[in-house]
């Protein structure tokens, strides 16, 4: 359960800014919101199920305290790059602008491809490598999985309440704190490990 749980939060966090919320906005704004997010859901949840697949592989080779300082550290560039922020490339804005077939096949494809290499499928990548057991896995691929689809439904539902006003600046900084939060914690638990 705690590997949900963080899993979630750590997602759910990394997700607020990211290049895939403006994606959702952009789909809801095109089709229903139930479609959107089924493709979302389908997407995510095949990302990050091969994310996990390979953070479990790099924690099986790497000892344990190494590998915490070294999440800790990336969790400090996640917050850099979530400050950096992300922005939809031109051929993004298009695909989510231009499809016309099923929703769900649209936005699911679309979502497949922006993932990869996303911030969300690394921090994924970096806590299964942290949880070697094979229910931790479980837990991390569905906290990360829901984590990611809850903040692009909150990105649907805000868009559609509040327009593209959303409080950008805020979010960014909230979310590299977080992220930052993380890489200490990690870095603590890691530096505990070997000295101990």
């Amino acid at each position: 359960m705690t590997a949900f749980v963080v899993s979630l939060a750590v997602i759910f966090v990394a997700e607020l800014g990211d290049k895939s919320q403006l994606m959702a906005l952009t789909f809801a704004t095109r089709f229903r919101a139930l479609p959107v997010l089924a493709g979302i859901t389908a997407a995510t949840a095949l990302v990050h199920l091969l994310s996990v697949l390979l953070g479990a592989a790099v924690g099986a080779v790497l000892p344990t305290g190494p590998l915490s300082i070294l999440a800790g550290v990336a969790f400090f560039g996640f917050a850099a790059w979530t400050m950096r922020g992300d922005e939809l490339t031109e051929d993004e804005r298009r695909r989510a602008a231009g499809a016309s077939r099923s929703a769900i096949l649209a936005v699911g494809g679309a979502f497949l491809l922006a993932e990869l290499g996303d911030k969300t499928m690394l921090a994924t990548v970096t806590l299964a490598a942290g949880n070697p057991g094979t229910v931790d896995l479980i837990g991390v691929w569905a906290g990360s999985t829901i984590g990611m689809v809850a903040a692009d439904a909150l990105a649907i539902g805000a868009g559609r309440l509040l327009g593209a006003r959303l409080p950008e600046r805020a979010i960014k900084i909230g979310a590299a704190v977080a992220f930052a939060a993380f890489g200490v914690l990690l870095v603590i638990d890691g530096v505990r490990t070997i000295t101990s």
